[in-house]
């Protein structure tokens, strides 16, 4: 899948009202990939100095950022436009959720954009005309207020699972221990026992082993492991504690 500006959906702002709004929606943008941020006639102007310490280091979003003075003049070049909100604002439009989108835009021919409205009063009705679909994300009716950069970070998100961005590394992993040094800990387990009568009455002593065997088999110990657990049995069976 190519990562190319040409393939990211543009991320356009309507009438955004903080710097630091813009900022930290810049930074959930660069954290799955997009970069390209685009802003129609944001209320403090632009460049705004809040934006850049919320955006954490999502410099070149900032930097690259374009304004424009109505939204048609944003997504001009746009083929397939994106309107993000929770009500349809009787405009009759396809509703569907991020992740479609995010499918749509990676099958699209052309260049998509999501569009954002302000903070406090989301897309009016003419700037969700403009859009061929509406995106909403699947929330609690009783409390169904999102921030834009959580709007924003739901959205990039959706589109950076058809994209190869780089996962954290996974921790690697030893080979479970062989039987022999299992075998090993079982041994030293039931020899500290013994003689402090763990294993009685001798009626359910085999019992007794067989439910240590499992408890002790059952995690799937590596050698390293094996040998931890026993240095913990020597070190509770010596007799000169140490003070």
């Amino acid at each position: 899948m190519s990562s190319s500006t040409e393939a990211q959906p543009v991320i356009v702002l309507v009438r955004p009202q903080l710097g630091e709004n813009i900022g930290k929606a810049a930074r959930a943008m660069l954290n799955f990939g997009l970069t390209e941020l685009r802003l129609v006639t944001p209320r403090d102007g632009w460049p705004n100095p809040s934006a850049g310490p919320a955006a954490a280091g999502a410099d070149i979003v900032l930097e690259q950022a374009r304004v424009f003075e109505s939204l048609a003049e944003a997504v001009a070049d746009c083929a397939h436009v994106y309107a993000t909100t929770v009500r349809k604002r009787g405009v009759t439009k396809p509703v569907i959720t991020p992740e479609l989108a995010a499918q749509e835009i990676h099958a699209a021919t052309g260049r998509s954009a999501l569009v954002f409205g302000p903070e406090r009063s989301g897309l009016e009705t003419d700037d969700v005309a403009l859009a061929r679909a509406i995106v909403t994300v699947p929330i609690n009716p009783e409390f169904a207020s999102l921030n834009l950069a959580q709007a924003v970070i739901l959205c990039a998100y959706e589109w950076s699972k058809g994209q190869n961005l780089a996962q954290p590394p996974q921790e690697e992993l030893l080979p479970p221990a062989p039987q022999e040094e299992l075998e090993g800990l079982i041994a030293h387990f039931e020899a500290m026992l013994e003689p402090r009568d763990y294993f009685f009455p001798e009626i359910r002593a085999d019992a007794t082993r067989r439910n240590l065997r499992n408890m002790l088999t059952k995690p799937g110990w590596n050698h390293l492991e094996v040998r931890t657990m026993r240095g913990v049995l020597s070190a509770l069976a010596r007799t000169d504690v140490r003070r």
